[in-house]
């Protein structure tokens, strides 16, 4: 990106930021924190909060952006690209597919449904816990710990850490999670213990990060894996694209067809009401309002983002 039209996007992002922030806050009213793990529910419903972060790490704020929570299901980017740095491609391909489901996340249908019996992507709930017992270790600690490690590199940030009050909660009610596990250790699918696998999976998901930890992740992503702040590759390129590719297909749930549509950036949201997105070789973007809509996106954030991708012509489409 020229330097020139970097500096005019920042004049103007530090110009406006506040403003579209608070246009875009007062969709919340149209959205609901999630219940269904009832340490989320705890949150504000009118919470929104930005940062965007230069390859220079200059960074942007804006409303509540030092607001802490966890990744939930942008977790399974990382999670993902783990597995294929652990793995290779063939062996993470084995065992989850590449296309979207056009179901629910937390859907088992299409596992019996269609043959090989295995998840339709590592982005839905059964194709992240199936991801989640590639992780090497030779135990569940190590294997956690692994994790937590890579984040914390990613997020130039050694003090992430998981929330286990968040981490209990979704322990304590993934009767749904564990139905999705037993079926694929039936399938198959799971070589570990269906406890083991879950404690791995509830772990990542709930690392707890604010707006800056997520734009420094994105920022990596951003540019294809290297760091662009330390300058060191962090992720080999070609997994970035793995991961970047289903962000657009399956990113946003059954919503992520119309992101692209209004947004056209590669993005990751999570229950949580968090997002994590970017501008391809400039930004890393992070954003949290956990009132979610109907699909479980952002009511707020989304509308956030598709006032920004407007405004500087980011969509990549």
């Amino acid at each position: 990106m020229p330097h020139q039209q970097h500096d005019e996007t920042w004049k103007k992002l530090h110009s406006h930021i506040d403003e579209w922030v608070a246009v875009s806050k007062t969709h919340t009213s149209e959205g609901h924190v999630a219940s269904y793990i009832p340490e989320l529910a705890n949150a504000s419903e009118d919470i929104l909060g930005l940062c965007i972060m230069d390859s220079e790490g200059q960074t942007i704020l804006s409303g509540d952006s030092n607001f802490r929570f966890t990744l939930q299901s942008i977790s399974k980017v990382f999670s993902l690209i783990l597995a294929l740095m652990d793995n290779g491609e063939d062996v993470v391909f084995s065992k989850v597919g590449m296309e979207p489901t056009g179901d629910d996340f937390n859907s088992m249908l299409k596992l019996e449904l269609i043959e090989p019996g295995i998840p339709f992507n590592p982005l839905i709930n059964a194709g992240a816990i199936a991801i989640s017992s590639l992780i090497t270790g030779n135990s569940t600690d190590e294997q956690v710990e692994r994790i937590l490690h890579f984040f914390r590199d990613i997020a130039d940030n050694p003090s992430l850490s998981i929330n286990q009050n968040v981490f209990k909660s979704e322990s304590d009610t993934a009767h749904r999670n564990r139905s999705l596990a037993y079926f694929l250790k039936d399938n198959g699918v799971l070589d570990k213990e269906v406890d083991d696998v879950l404690r791995v999976y509830f772990s990542h998901c709930s690392i707890e990060v604010n707006c800056t930890d997520l734009a420094r992740m994105a920022l990596v992503l951003a540019h294809n894996g290297v760091d662009p702040i330390r300058k060191q590759r962090l992720i080999p390129r070609r997994f970035v694209q793995i991961a970047k590719t289903f962000m657009f297909t399956c990113g946003m749930y059954n919503a992520s067809g119309e992101f692209a549509m209004n947004v056209g950036l590669p993005a990751k949201s999570g229950v949580s009401g968090s997002i994590l997105t970017m501008v391809p070789g400039q930004y890393g973007i992070g954003i949290v309002g956990p009132a979610l809509n109907r699909k479980g996106n952002s009511t707020a954030g989304v509308h956030l983002l598709g006032i920004l991708s407007q405004e500087f012509d980011w969509s990549m489409f």
